[in-house]
């Protein structure tokens, strides 16, 4: 196995050195996909498409994008590294990404060295709700009741080693209490147990969440960012009310590790002016998220150091989370 990624590995590099130059500096002479290692519809999936139709119009070139999910994104992630590295084949994808990187022992490829980060494209915020029968308003009241009952509440998450039930551990030790992981096979079982109370608490992206707060059907208690975000100016942060507690949630950019570094940096060029657009800005906004661009080696220090958190965070033993 080890002797394969290798000669896959040569083969590429060999491939991208031998790209004309001619063909770096008309880049791109036709069009682009966005590989996103996700089932359509979601709001990674949304972010992706509005990325997508803007920087069509930046480029000159249509962008495509095509879901590829299953496998925790693996498939669509192993997709982008087999590509030819010439900067056609993108992976659009999400903090889950690193995530998996840090907890995963069995991927067919390797993250942090088969891709290159081309830009880091949106931050949002992620926020907890609970079940609105909890009796808690806010977060210091849940935290107490929580430290009051140890055990009696739980939350849900996609699955062991998601980023939601990495998230809602640095929680549970950041506050000192004791909730219960009830692991779920995916997403589409959460949200029906969290309404009809069979699970208690929920760490999930602000987008997903903003009609359900609205409408009273979970309460949020906290946003995890350093600051509030504009889809919940109401919902205080964690920091905000005495939890010294974040998790960052964003998308990204990036291309086989290959790729000749002219054309990685046009495309980190052209997605900033892409994220610049007022229309893009304005999009994103009202589904709770940021428009960033980035360059490459900021978006390549950022990528470290979200990985750097992870893998502290499966490795940590007061945490037990049994992924080691």
């Amino acid at each position: 196995m080890k002797l394969a990624r290798k000669i896959v590995l040569s083969a590429a590099t060999l491939l991208a050195l031998t790209v004309p130059a001619v063909a770096q500096d008309n880049f791109p002479s036709r069009p682009l996909k966005f590989v996103v290692p996700l089932a359509a519809g979601g709001g990674i999936d949304f972010t992706a498409r509005v990325t997508a139709q803007k920087l069509s119009d930046v480029l000159g070139q249509q962008v495509v994008v095509e879901n590829q999910g299953g496998a925790g994104g693996s498939i669509g992630v192993n997709q982008v590294v087999r590509a030819t590295p010439d900067g056609y084949t993108l992976l659009y994808h999400s903090v889950t990404g690193i995530v998996n990187a840090a907890v995963a022992k069995d991927l067919p490829f390797d993250y942090m060295r088969d891709l290159v980060p081309v830009a880091l494209v949106t931050r949002f915020a992620a926020v907890m709700v609970i079940n609105p029968e909890v009796p808690a308003k806010n977060l210091k009241e849940f935290i107490a009741l929580a430290k009051a009952s140890p055990g009696k509440y739980s939350y849900g998450s996609s699955g062991a080693g998601t980023g939601i039930h990495l998230a809602t551990e640095l929680f549970k030790s950041a506050a000192g209490v004791d909730i219960v992981h009830v692991p779920y096979r995916g997403n589409a079982g959460v949200m029906p147990d969290l309404l009809a109370g069979r699970i208690q608490v929920l760490v999930d992206g602000v987008p997903p969440q903003v009609k359900n707060i609205e409408s009273g059907l979970v309460r949020a208690v906290g946003v995890l960012s350093r600051t509030r975000t504009s889809a919940l100016p109401n919902v205080p942060t964690m920091m905000e009310q005495g939890l010294d507690y974040e998790v960052p949630y964003w998308t990204a950019i990036y291309a086989p590790a290959a790729t000749p570094k002219p054309i990685v940096e046009k495309l980190s060029a052209e997605i900033a002016k892409a994220m610049r657009d007022p229309d893009v800005i304005e999009r994103l906004r009202k589904a709770g998220t940021e428009a960033v661009g980035s360059s490459p080696a900021e978006m390549d220090a950022f990528n470290r150091q979200q990985f750097d958190l992870y893998r502290k965070v499966v490795q940590d033993p007061k945490l037990n989370l049994g992924l080691q």
